[in-house]
């Protein structure tokens, strides 16, 4: 069993030949990399799948009792330093090495056929099992310096998928903004390691934790500055994970494709901010006041999140704040000390969430060829409606993904949701109220965004064809599969392809054909009105849909076990953490019996159905028809003169406050980066006309005294005279002034 942990350092080192290759590749033989494109997206899924095969297997080993183990070696040595690189294995990381290999499986498996008619596919691939590789890196890392190194890496990462589109302004702006926004929480962060080197003289976590708690028995520290660098540390967490008040890139960060979407800001990189929580948990346990502070920015993010995806209109933007809310309950679960609920629901919110994210691309692949290649219109839910008739599969798959994020039982998240609530209540009743009210928005603003995508009747019902034509095509995905079916002069149908495969055959690239086929189209169909009906994915986005639906419904079993007693014991899941908790003493066997259970369960659930409720009233199938678009855009009318009651005004309110990301983006630009901007101006002003000013002039007074000296200095006498008399006319003349005053 030892001998199997010492090659654990395989786990993130598997999915880098595919980066390298591609790399190489495509700088040395371009065209020979390109004509093979297909054997790298195999080659990809093929690798991770070795390294889940690895994963599981330590994750099994270590459900059977194994302890943990950490393996190093010596990076450098001297006198007074010493750092050692190695793999750390314990429950923790098992969870997310599982988590992300799964979730990146199942994302890489999709995007083969979302990213085929991308000129960008190969770039794609390679970033992603690039990011895969730093993920892996950062879950096993056996020291806080490793876990900066991988840290930085998953950043420029992000910064490279979210800004893939960079042709396009908004998607290059994107990733700017999530870049400059985690620069803040990475120098908190590395500042806080170096506080506790300063501290500990060490950065491994065995020596860090034991020294801690010991200078905090003597009282041999200054706690002062130990809760200051704890504090750092947790910047970083906040940064990374979409925490309030670094939130702000999350929702922009959607510009990049959807499946980046679903691996980097459902699954994996959004729950690095959360590992680093867990894994220095038994640190933060003993440092005064900072498990308050996490539990604080915990549940202020649980209902910011939930307020501000109440009225957005972009449904992967909706998603994005959906994500930020539930992140924000798994922090209020680790601040409150709930561990094992914080990582069970981490694990059933990955799954479900990008079980989600995976589906709006499904969705909105089918409807880029009505409203044309734009995601302003292709995301935009208000266009959407009644799709439940054309994509059937993805409707059911979008359903049950929503109904797990709404805590509806036995789906996933219910088990998960439902004992942080209950741990809460024990913690504080004000933030279990908040988080308790925050689940009912969550099942309202969800199965919002579920009815105006799939209910009533669909809001677009034709497209002039010559405006896709003009549409912008960067360097984006074009939907559609083979040259359109003609099935009269004025309609026709997109064909589908019926084949199964596990990855798709038909590959495109964006080159002048595509443009000469568009251009062929509109002249075929000249002044004519075009209609183009949704269609279903091809089987190899629905594959990864359905499997990401079984462990939807079933995930939930790991952290459940109802014996014949009538008592609900956490079985596998406690087994799974028993040698992690042990490092703070902490109790990893939790039960509740049958009344107890079902009470809770109820209450929790009637929240749920509450909201559902409300959400089939606002946006059911008789406010989501075309006619009644004007009460999807807003709650009210806007610009009405009647008169509103105070029930209006507060929903203006309230929408305002969603849609406008309550304000917080508007208060950054205008205190920040205004103020910023103004102090560079006032800067440059000084430094251009004071400082290079007084240069400058310097430079030019001189050359004037210079050319006036030398036309004085000509060598003739009467210039001379005239000279000295006008010097001493000018002094009886200042003589005679001061004299007579």
């Amino acid at each position: 069993m030892e001998h199997t942990y010492q090659y654990a350092w395989i786990i993130p080192s598997l999915p880098l030949p595919v980066t390298m290759l591609v790399g190489f590749g495509l700088l040395l033989i371009p065209t020979a990399t390109k004509n093979i494109r297909r054997m790298w997206a195999f080659t990809s899924v093929l690798l991770l799948s070795i390294t889940l095969g690895f994963s599981s297997s330590l994750s099994i080993q270590q459900i059977n009792g194994s302890s943990i183990y950490q393996y190093l070696w010596s990076w450098t040595i001297n006198n007074d330093f010493s750092l050692e690189f190695g793999h750390l294995i314990d429950p923790l990381t098992s969870i997310m090495s599982v988590l992300i290999t799964t979730v990146g499986i199942m994302v890489l498996i999709y995007s083969d056929n979302y990213m085929s008619h991308d000129q960008g596919y190969l770039r794609f691939f390679a970033y992603m099992s690039f990011f895969n590789a730093s993920m892996l890196g950062l879950v096993t890392s056996s020291n806080l310096i490793q876990i900066y190194i991988f840290w930085e890496l998953v950043g420029m990462c992000s910064y490279l998928l979210i800004g893939f589109w960079f042709t396009r302004p908004i998607a290059a702006s994107a990733c700017q903004k999530a870049f400059v926004t985690n620069r803040v929480g990475d120098f908190g962060l590395l500042l806080g390691i170096l506080g506790f080197y300063c501290i500990t003289g060490s950065f491994e976590f065995r020596d860090l934790f034991k020294i801690v708690n010991n200078l905090i028995h003597s009282n041999g520290f200054n706690s002062l500055f130990a809760t200051l660098c704890a504090l750092l540390l947790f910047v970083g967490a906040i940064a990374k994970s979409a925490q309030f008040p670094l939130h702000v890139w999350l929702p922009d960060a959607m510009e990049g494709p959807t499946p980046i979407s679903a691996l980097i800001h459902a699954a994996t990189m959004v729950a690095a901010g959360i590992f680093l929580v867990a894994r220095l948990l038994p640190l933060f346990i003993v440092i005064p006041y900072i498990m308050n502070f996490i539990s604080l920015i915990g549940i202020i993010t649980v209902l910011l999140g939930a307020t501000l995806a109440l009225a957005q209109r972009d449904i992967k933007r909706s998603l994005a704040y959906s994500t930020m809310s539930q992140l924000g309950y798994i922090m209020l679960a680790l601040g409150i000390g709930s561990y094992r609920a914080a990582l069970f629901h981490l694990i059933t919110h990955a799954y479900s969430k990008a079980l989600l994210f995976l589906g709006s691309g499904s969705i909105i692949h089918s409807m880029e060829p009505i409203v044309g290649y734009s995601p302003d219109k292709s995301q935009n839910m208000v266009l959407m409606g009644g799709l439940k008739r054309y994509v059937p599969i993805t409707r059911t798959t979008f359903l049950l993904g929503t109904l797990s994020l709404c805590g509806i039982p036995p789906l996933a998240c219910f088990w998960s949701k439902d004992e942080i609530l209950n741990d809460s209540w024990l913690y504080s009743p004000i933030f279990a109220i908040i988080a308790c009210f925050t689940a009912g928005l969550t099942a309202f603003y969800m199965f919002r965004m579920y009815l105006l995508t799939f209910d009533g009747n669909l809001r677009v019902h034709f497209q002039n064809y010559s405006s896709i034509k003009n549409s912008s095509f960067y360097s984006i995905s074009l939907w559609g599969k083979k040259a359109p079916k003609v099935v009269n002069r004025n309609f026709f149908l997109l064909t589908q392809n019926t084949k199964v495969s596990f990855f798709s055959k038909d590959t495109y690239q964006i080159d002048h054909n595509i443009r000469n086929r568009m251009r062929h189209f509109s002249t075929y169909f000249r002044n004519k009105y075009t209609y183009m009906y949704p269609h279903e994915s091809d089987n190899t986005m629905l594959f990864p849909l359905l499997v990401l639906v079984l462990f939807t419904l079933f995930i939930g079993s790991i952290g459940i076990h109802f014996d014949q007693e009538g008592v609900v014991d956490f079985d596998i899941l406690s087994k799974w953490l028993t040698p992690w908790t042990n490092l703070f003493h902490g109790n990893s066997n939790y039960s509740v019996n049958w009344y107890e259970f079902l009470t809770n369960a109820i209450f929790s659930v009637s929240i749920a159905l509450f909201g559902l409720f409300i959400a089939s009233i606002f946006y059911g199938s008789a406010y989501s028809s075309f006619k009644n678009l004007h009460l999807i855009n807003s709650f009210v009318k806007k610009g009405s003169k009647t008169k509103r009651t105070l029930s209006d005004q507060i929903k203006n309110m309230v929408y305002n406050w969603s849609y406008n990301r309550g304000y917080i983006d508007i208060f950054y630009i205008r205190v920040f980066l205004m103020s910023i901007r103004g102090l560079s101006e006032l800067i440059q002003f000084f430094d251009r006309r004071i400082i290079d000013g007084i240069t400058n002039g310097l430079g030019v007074a001189s050359l004037f005294i210079g050319e006036g000296i030398k036309y004085t200095g000509g060598g003739r006498i009467s210039s001379y005279l005239f000279l000295y008399l006008s010097y001493v006319l000018i002094f009886l003349f200042l003589l005679i002034f001061f004299i007579s005053t």
